[in-house]
């Protein structure tokens, strides 16, 4: 710095002076300074706010979400198949729980483990890592071992509320209805199917606190999309029914399972769908896989006899049978392409409806060869045999009907009497439900059927043949192979059905049962398939095995439904007198 001489009186006294550079210099440090401030507020501000405004919000925005329970499942008159209700959560903030010296005690940690039924050392170790914030102990716990968690109060634990589901019917409609996971989300049944429809969308609101706690903004309330119900076409009380009465039978005669459907023919909507065995969806705990499937539409077997009706319809609709034809089947047996088709005795010369009571394979076969294996199938696949029934279930089995160009004659006589395709229980109580409704074919339904939403059903068999078959069903039942499917007070059409299972390389020992019938015959109103896998001993017949349920099941089904009584000849009625006449 240079200093300038001032004069003082006689004296001169020295004056500081910058120099220029100097001056410069400091003017550009602060220009310097000044700039990297505003670069730094702009680049901030504008270029990269996201950041900031992140820190912001994490200290002042709050979210308050709207929870919405998952949607009920009912039956077609409105009673609870599945349903939500509240229940607790225990989970755990580790930071808490070290600020708390929660874990001091270890004595409340055993008494949670033991609640939990897990280890304490395990249990203990999920809050080990102060830094944090949050742990599941248990998930949806029962009110009492929620109450027992507060009473303990652990520094650190808390409950919170979260839905569970819960199927007030257990197992009678397991299969059915399906089940959720911990998070609420289907993973089975219609569960599964509809969950998108049965989960709805949980709301918000989210708002700015300052830092006293004080709300001072409301940023955005979103509404939640409450779910739909899911009203099925089920009628409880025909399932429940169904369900006693086919566990009943699977344990007496020690079989493998059995399956039950009951459809509405009018509307095509599915009343009852039962397997045996079943589990229980409220614990499944122990659960085996193999109880969960729905054999009712994912097995299919081979139908046996069951499809003798369905040939006598294709030959009334190819013109090759009249309803009054008399087919020769002397001398008892045949042989075609070097095998042998056989019935267990000659019987002659018969009509079309004895062909059916004696469930003959020679006049089925005689039957088929005459009206031809396309015609054959068309009407096999008319009655919905090889395609989905409509129901739209994860799992559904299609079965196998093939279409091929060459048959040999043997082949054609085996498709008659129910071997060389198979079908489930489902598929064959569609195929009936078509002979019930007078060859009207309409697509079948899990989900309830408004007043008039009922799609148009589609003509696919002559009514009169059709009628000429179920009044010949009802003959099979009356005086033929079926009487025990008699139900006292009411007109029943049905068939027996027994097969041989398929194994590596031929047919094995192991046997399925089968009745499908209608009733009641004067205005069919159900169609009924009962179905047995694997009867244990020498019973194994569908006139012994399935019949007798089907019996049993169809008159509680009618009487629940208030079906009046079409068949009074053979039920002795009861009138109340007066004063003691006689």
């Amino acid at each position: 710095m240079a200093i300038t001489p001032r004069k003082r009186g006689n004296k001169k006294v020295a004056q500081p002076h910058l120099g220029n550079g100097r001056f410069y210099f400091a003017l550009l440090v602060v220009g310097l300074v000044f700039g990297s401030l505003v670069a730094r507020a702009a680049y901030i501000q504008v270029i990269e706010p996201e950041q900031l405004i992140y820190e912001g919000d994490r200290r002042s925005l709050r979210a308050d979400p709207t929870t919405v329970q998952r949607g009920t499942i009912t039956d077609r008159h409105g009673r609870e198949l599945a349903v939500s209700v509240p229940v607790q959560t225990v989970w755990a903030d580790p930071q808490r729980v070290h600020e708390g010296n929660g874990l001091a005690n270890r004595e409340r940690w055993l008494a949670l483990a033991e609640v939990f039924r897990t280890d304490a050392e395990s249990l203990m170790a999920r809050v080990e890592d102060p830094s944090r914030r949050f742990v599941y102990l248990e998930r949806k716990v029962t009110p009492a071992v929620a109450e027992y968690v507060r009473q303990l109060g652990i520094p650190g634990v808390y409950l919170k509320t979260e839905s569970r589901r819960f199927y007030p019917v257990g197992e009678i409609a397991a299969h059915l209805v399906g089940f959720t996971d911990i998070d609420g989300k289907g993973i089975e049944g219609l569960e599964a199917a509809f969950n998108e429809v049965l989960t709805g969308k949980p709301g918000e609101r989210l708002y700015r606190k300052d830092a006293q706690g004080r709300v001072v903004e409301e940023v955005r309330v979103t509404a939640a999309e409450q779910p739909q119900q899911l009203t099925l076409s089920i009628d409880q009380r025909l399932q429940s029914l169904a369900y006693a009465e086919l566990k009943k039978a699977v344990r007496y005669h020690q079989a493998t399972s059995g399956s039950v459907v009951i459809v509405d023919v009018d509307t095509g909507e599915v009343l009852a769908m039962v397997n045996s065995p079943s589990f229980n969806p409220n614990n499944r705990a122990d659960l085996q896989p193999h109880r969960m499937r729905n054999r009712a539409i994912t097995d299919a077997y081979e139908p046996g006899s069951t499809m003798k009706p369905l040939v006598v319809l294709a030959g009334l609709e190819a013109g090759v049978i009249e309803k009054d034809t008399v087919i020769d089947t002397s001398p008892g047996w045949m042989r075609l392409g070097g095998r042998r088709v056989s019935d267990p005795i000659n019987r002659g010369e018969q009509s079309i409806t004895e062909i059916l009571q004696n469930s003959s394979n020679m006049g089925s076969s005689k039957i088929a060869l005459a009206t031809g294996v396309e015609k054959l199938l068309a009407t096999y696949a008319a009655v919905g045999l090889g395609n989905d029934t409509g129901i739209s279930m994860v799992g559904e089995s299609y079965g196998v009907l093939q279409h091929r160009t060459r048959w040999s004659d043997f082949e054609i006589a085996t498709l008659s009497f129910g071997y060389g395709l198979t079908a489930t229980t489902l598929q064959l109580a569609q195929a009936y439900s078509v002979i019930a409704n007078g060859g009207v074919y309409r697509p079948l339904t899990i989900i309830r059927r408004e007043e008039g939403q009922l799609p148009p059903g589609e003509r696919v068999v002559d009514a009169g043949n059709a009628e000429a078959v179920l009044l010949m069903l009802e003959q099979v039942v009356a005086d033929g192979s079926a009487k025990n499917a008699r139900v006292p007070g009411y007109r029943v059409a049905g068939k027996t059905g027994t097969a041989r299972k398929a194994i590596a390389g031929g047919y094995g020992d192991e046997y399925v049962t089968l009745f499908a019938g209608v009733a009641p015959v004067s205005d069919p109103r159900i169609a009924v398939v009962v179905t047995i896998n694997e009867p244990s001993g020498d019973d194994y017949y569908g006139s012994t095995v399935s019949a007798p349920i089907f019996a049993e099941i169809v008159g509680d089904a009618l009487r629940a439904m208030n079906v009046a009584p079409d068949h009074l000849e053979d039920t002795q009625l009861r009138v109340a007198g007066f004063g003691g006449a006689e």
